[in-house]
């Protein structure tokens, strides 16, 4: 638990690498800075992310989800900040992933349009079909300053709840 934060760590050695210059088939890339040692952190793609607006809290964010925990986060902001999503439609938009070893674009089933695939694989991508992504959790500040939860329906256990004062 981070003192005075009010968010936990991870606390996995899953996350360190397990030798230098082994590179697995779901991309976990072998480097002597993430090898298990005593006194180690191990790499992390925890992101739980607060958005301040006019110095106000706007947005608070967050996912599990290994290492496309990154790019689900980014794509609840982009949605909400660059797309004028609700909180809610922003969670339930589509999400891709990349992350540079294994070489593929990671795609959810049935979210991304034919045509856009095809331009992709034309482009020289590889594309890679995968049942869902993340489970992303997003609270926005309404304009009645009253927070606006939603919750990810990829995992039906998912679910939002806020306590709104007077």
């Amino acid at each position: 638990m981070v003192p005075g934060a009010g968010f936990l760590l991870n606390n996995e050695m899953g996350d360190f690498n397990p030798g230098a210059g082994l590179t697995d088939a779901t991309g976990r890339v072998g480097t002597a800075p993430n090898l298990v040692q005593p006194g180690k952190r191990m790499l992390s793609s925890m992101a739980p992310t607060i958005l301040v607006k006019a110095g106000k809290l706007f947005m608070v964010t967050g996912s599990p989800g290994g290492r496309t925990i990154p790019n689900t986060v980014l794509w609840t902001i982009l949605g909400v900040v660059d797309f004028g999503l609700g909180a809610q439609a922003a969670v339930d938009a589509p999400r891709y992933h990349h992350q540079w070893l294994p070489d593929q674009l990671g795609y959810e089933k049935g979210r991304m349009p034919a045509a856009v695939g095809e331009a992709l694989q034309a482009l020289g991508h590889t594309l890679l079909e995968r049942p869902s992504q993340g489970c992303a959790q997003v609270i926005l500040m309404g304009p009645d300053g009253r927070p606006v939860g939603a919750a990810d329906g990829r995992w039906a256990d998912s679910a939002a709840l806020a306590e709104v004062g007077p």
